[in-house]
């Protein structure tokens, strides 16, 4: 097992760490100040499973495969660039309904969940997170690697999640009052769009 000094330390860090805005606090501020509370909890929610997913690989080894091979790398980075610039084209062109200022929504919980684990699980800045950050954390002498590792694993995911679930509860609650003002209603979807591809593009451009 993890001894209590380095699990306390890694806690510390982790705290910093989830609550500093990155894509994943942004795609979920995103999606909950225009389509509601629920599908900003439910990008969450599949941020954390796509983390899960990035856990399990760097656990088994296939993250380390995959940041050892360029051309690999380069194609599930462009994969992930590409899926997010498509969803931030979609909401630029998206027709606005007569009722959305009536908080209509754009996606449901489930579309939202099913995104937000894809462009998760496409970002191989991720992968490279998960295989350069829990190893400093790892002590050999402390037992199973593999398990440390799941446990750390565990615990960002967790953490993350409770960050992004405070930050689209914020955001839909914020949201729900712009939305009152059809102005803002006609320029959300602009806005939103315009996050993705400048996500997307920052994927695109990020090197190993």
């Amino acid at each position: 097992m993890i001894d209590q000094t380095t699990l306390i330390t890694y806690l510390a860090i982790l705290l910093g760490f989830v609550f500093i805005p990155g894509p994943a606090v942004i795609l979920t501020l995103a999606r909950a100040s225009t389509s509601g509370t629920r599908v900003g909890i439910a990008t969450g929610l599949g941020i954390a499973v796509g983390d899960l997913v990035h856990t399990a690989m760097a656990v088994v080894g296939l993250s380390a495969v995959i940041l050892a091979s360029a051309f690999l790398f380069t194609l599930v980075k462009y994969l992930g660039a590409a899926y997010l610039v498509y969803l931030g084209i979609r909401a630029i062109l998206e027709k606005v309904q007569p009722d959305a200022a009536f908080g209509s929504l754009r996606i449901t919980p489930g579309q939202a969940l099913r995104q937000a684990v894809l462009a998760e699980v496409l970002n191989p800045k991720s992968a490279l997170f998960f295989l350069a950050f829990l190893p400093q954390f790892v002590r050999p002498e402390n037992g199973a690697v593999a398990l440390q590792l799941t446990i750390l694993g565990g615990l960002f995911v967790l953490m993350g999640l409770l960050s992004t679930l405070v930050f689209a509860t914020c955001a839909g609650w914020f949201g729900a009052f712009l939305r009152r003002n059809p102005a803002v209603v006609r320029w959300q979807g602009k806005v939103v769009g315009a996050i993705y591809i400048a996500l997307g593009a920052r994927l695109a451009l990020q090197e190993k």
